[in-house]
């Protein structure tokens, strides 16, 4: 055998390796399986979680408190619930003197409060007219729908919501859908439109489409219906013995027509229902917010004044504010302002000892600061969207029509909300 040289040798080992070197870089299709994987595009960042505001800023939220004996925004009592942040004021006869006043008293309140204010009233037409000094008399519900046509009330309702909105103020506690139809004087009495469920229905959503035209949130009162009782729920116990499915078909049509047309605002009275909850005022029964909800109604649902004697003689104003929010309250109403860190204490309180649920707070502070016209979500990290009253006819205030009496000034009657 010939012997094959060492350099030959040598020679052809480098010359493989050098083409196992270069068969690996090989041609382009080759060299992508070899090379390094390129690096994975960098996730988006996640959004931080939202953090709900301290339970203080949520409880205050929830209420609207009145301003006894308040006429300027430097009083010491308006001082103090701005700085508290509640979510809204109510204004009583004794806050009104004139338009001008009104109007400072407003604007000076949104000043002070670092969260959207909600400027409320009392102004049905009638009796009840707590900014009579700014809008003018005018006819009690009653008279309206028995000498008018729900258009000219319509036309009447935005000229009361444009004075009132002229002035700062943004939500009325109007109309009142109770059916009524007798004793003017009563309770609810000539403030009811008709004791007919289609009366009260198409004359109480003019006036509420009215106060709407303006830019006024209505708020439709007392649900279930306060008509039946024959006793004043701001003295003292009022009962209602009907059976479910009478009030149903009757009290309530008014209000699940409100509820089908968007209405924002419900409030519920202090009547008491042996059908709902024996012994309870509607206010502070969860049975009357099962059913209010259950009609489809997804806007704020408000206690009357917590204030009133159904409700006072039985809790304190710390005690009806957690009641009437855990029951399925979103704003508690108070007429007395003085009231208000001891209930929004006690609504703390409530949900650090787990007897109510924080989103239960929540969701209430959500739906009052959307009604103030804030951001929700800011709040309590709940979106929430309420309903706005949709009925076809104008969409701009309207003189009151000749047939339906222009307000005009006269003397203070007591305010009921």
């Amino acid at each position: 055998m010939a012997v094959v040289p060492a350099a030959i040798v040598l020679a052809a080992t480098l010359l493989l390796g050098g083409c196992g070197a270069v068969g690996s870089a090989g041609p382009a299709g080759d060299a992508a399986s070899v090379a390094p994987a390129r690096p994975s595009p960098a996730a988006a960042p996640s959004p931080p979680p939202c953090e709900p505001a301290p339970l203080e800023q949520l409880a205050a939220a929830v209420l609207v408190v009145g301003l006894p004996g308040v006429t300027g925004p430097d009083d010491p009592l308006a001082v103090q619930v701005t700085g508290l942040g509640v979510g809204g004021v109510f204004l009583s006869g004794d806050n009104v003197v004139d338009a001008p006043q009104v109007t400072a008293l407003s604007a000076g309140l949104r000043a002070r409060s670092a969260r959207p204010l909600l400027v409320s009233t009392d102004e049905e037409s009638g009796r009840v007219a707590a900014t009579r000094e700014v809008v003018g008399s005018g006819p009690s519900p009653r008279r309206l729908a028995s000498t008018s046509t729900p258009e000219e009330v319509r036309a009447f309702a935005a000229g009361i919501g444009a004075s009132l909105a002229g002035v700062g103020v943004d939500l009325d506690l109007a109309p009142v859908l109770d059916l009524d139809d007798g004793d003017a004087g009563a309770t609810i009495g000539d403030r009811s439109f008709s004791a007919d469920p289609a009366t009260a229905s198409a004359f109480g959503l003019a006036f509420a489409a009215g106060l709407q035209d303006a830019e006024v949130t209505p708020t439709v009162k007392h649900f279930p219906g306060h008509g039946r009782a024959g006793d004043d729920t701001h003295t003292g116990d009022a009962v209602v013995d009907a059976p479910l499915a009478e009030l149903e078909a009757v009290d309530l049509v008014p209000f699940q027509d409100a509820v089908d047309a968007g209405a924002p605002v419900v409030m519920t009275g202090h009547v008491q229902y042996t059908a709902l909850e024996p012994g309870v005022p509607a206010s502070l029964s969860p049975a009357t917010y099962a059913l209010l909800r259950r009609t489809g109604f997804q806007g704020v649902a408000m206690t009357d004044s917590i204030g009133m004697g159904a409700v006072n003689l039985r809790h304190d104003f710390p005690e009806a504010a957690v009641l009437a929010v855990l029951a399925g309250a979103d704003a508690v109403l108070a007429t007395d302002g003085s009231q208000a860190p001891r209930m929004r204490d006690a609504l703390v309180e409530a949900v650090v000892s787990g007897r109510l649920p924080e989103d239960r707070l929540s969701e209430a502070a959500a739906r009052v600061t959307a009604l103030a016209g804030g951001d929700p979500v800011t709040l309590s990290c709940l979106d929430v969207t309420l309903p706005t009253l949709v009925l076809p006819g104008p969409t701009a205030p309207a003189p009151p029509s000749p047939s339906v009496p222009s307000p005009s000034a006269s003397a203070k009657a007591p305010v009921a909300p």
